[in-house]
């Protein structure tokens, strides 16, 4: 057998037979809390063009499998983050559809937990699971506290355990997580965020959307008070006797 590159994915003889993965079961899970959760787990590092800012290719996503092996069932985190990867052009065929950690030649670099229950095994069997895999980050953000007093909890992988971080910063990432009470999407509640080092959240879509708009709204004050400045300074000229709008003569050598 030839010696394979673990960077890259492995080529197409030594591939297993992907029928044999459920990528997709069609079973309605989550509540409308985790969903919204879910996509402000997502969208805002599209939306932020966080890849840009970054200066590496970034892959986020909810709700997809990540498999393992032959055989092994996918475990599907509410939220995954991974870099230096890119989606194929087409996500139909039955390889494109899931996060094979093969195809990808590596595994996510974080993953996180929302939980809404007391079922979902994010303290034990997911967290081991996860270690296994070697994925980098796990977090789990409890927002009814089902599990503790802790609402967030950030593991980072040392060796083959997690440890409990210092704090929610994902330093091989470049991304913080951090609790944020405020309103989306007109519910209001305590939500987790993605943040920069300095604590400063990644804004969603309609975040930089209304930024703009307020730029936008300050620009036009200040071009309107520029404009009364105008017309009062023509007006005193006028009251002097001076036409503000005739060309000043040019002046002779």
């Amino acid at each position: 057998m030839p010696e394979l590159d673990p960077t890259r994915p492995p080529p197409p003889e030594y591939l297993p037979d992907y029928e044999q993965f459920v990528t997709e079961d069609d079973t309605p899970v989550d509540n409308f809390f985790s969903e919204k959760q879910q996509r402000l787990l997502t969208e805002p590092l599209y939306s932020s063009n966080v890849a840009e800012r970054l200066g590496r290719p970034l892959l986020a996503a909810a709700n997809v499998g990540i498999f393992f092996g032959e055989g092994e069932p996918a475990i599907v985190p509410d939220v995954l983050l991974s870099l230096d990867v890119r989606l194929a052009e087409d996500l139909w065929p039955k390889p494109n559809r899931s996060y094979f950690i093969w195809r990808f030649a590596k595994p996510p670099d974080a993953v996180v937990e929302i939980v809404s229950n007391r079922e979902g095994g994010e303290t034990d069997r997911k967290r081991t699971r996860y270690a296994q895999l070697g994925i980098g980050y796990y977090i789990i953000f409890d927002p009814q506290r089902l599990l503790g007093d802790e609402l967030l909890r950030c593991y980072e992988l040392r060796g083959r355990t997690y440890v409990l971080c210092e704090d929610a910063w994902l330093r091989d990432v470049g991304l913080g997580a951090r609790l944020w009470e405020g309103e989306y999407e007109g519910v209001q509640a305590v939500w987790l965020r993605w943040c920069d080092q300095d604590g400063n959240l990644i804004p969603t879509g309609a975040e930089l959307a209304a930024q703009e708009r307020v730029r936008a709204e300050e620009e036009r004050q200040r071009a309107e008070a520029e404009r009364q400045r105008a017309e009062r300074l023509a007006a005193r000229l006028r009251a002097l006797g001076v036409d503000p709008d005739e060309e000043m003569p040019e002046a002779h050598q």
